[in-house]
């Protein structure tokens, strides 16, 4: 390899000056109302670092709390969480269950997510507390509630803490994932 192949390798990735014009992404002011905090605008959540192996536990943990909720091959968990752990998790324990995971859309309205809920025929329902979606806090399990009432065949529905906030609770039926997978042994 030449000297100049070798140097050409070598270049730093260049970077904006510092003096770029005011319409560069880098240079714009944020749009007021727009920092977090601010109304309708969800503060960032912290990052949480899984390993594989705590992923695998998680994802064994949840397998046996689906099958104490009933859950056995080819039936269907409805599930209404943002792309997290947990998601990947139910994802994991279905198949380890032979299960049928059905993804619902977080951030549709009751008609939609009532229609999913009822032709899938899911007797267990995975579902965030509330969550972040499209910059705004979309109160999933408080939409569930209302949701429920047109699918009789949904017996349990497992709750995910993802942001704080209020919730409905149906003693008997709720369940917190936390609570939950924290009971199997280890």
């Amino acid at each position: 390899m030449s000297a100049d192949q070798q140097q050409s390798l070598s270049h730093p990735v260049p970077r904006p000056a510092a003096n770029a014009a005011p319409d560069a992404p880098a240079a714009r002011e944020p749009e007021r109302g727009a920092e977090p905090g601010a109304p309708g605008v969800a503060a960032p959540q912290p990052a949480t670092e899984y390993l594989h192996v705590r992923l695998l536990e998680q994802a064994r943990r949840a397998a046996g709390t689906l099958a104490r909720q009933g859950v056995g091959p080819a039936e269907r968990v409805a599930v209404l969480l943002p792309m997290s752990p947990e998601s990947v998790a139910v994802t994991m324990a279905c198949g380890r269950l032979d299960a049928v995971r059905v993804s619902l859309p977080v951030g549709a309205g009751a008609a939609l997510l009532r229609e999913r809920v009822r032709s899938s025929g899911a007797g267990v329902l995975v579902v965030a507390d509330s969550c972040v979606h499209a910059g705004r806090i979309y109160p999933a399990k408080q939409l569930v509630e209302r949701v429920l009432d047109g699918c009789p065949a949904v017996r349990s529905v497992i709750v995910v803490h993802q942001v704080a906030r209020p919730v409905p609770w149906t003693p008997g039926r709720d369940l917190w994932w936390h609570e939950a997978l924290a009971t199997l042994e280890a």
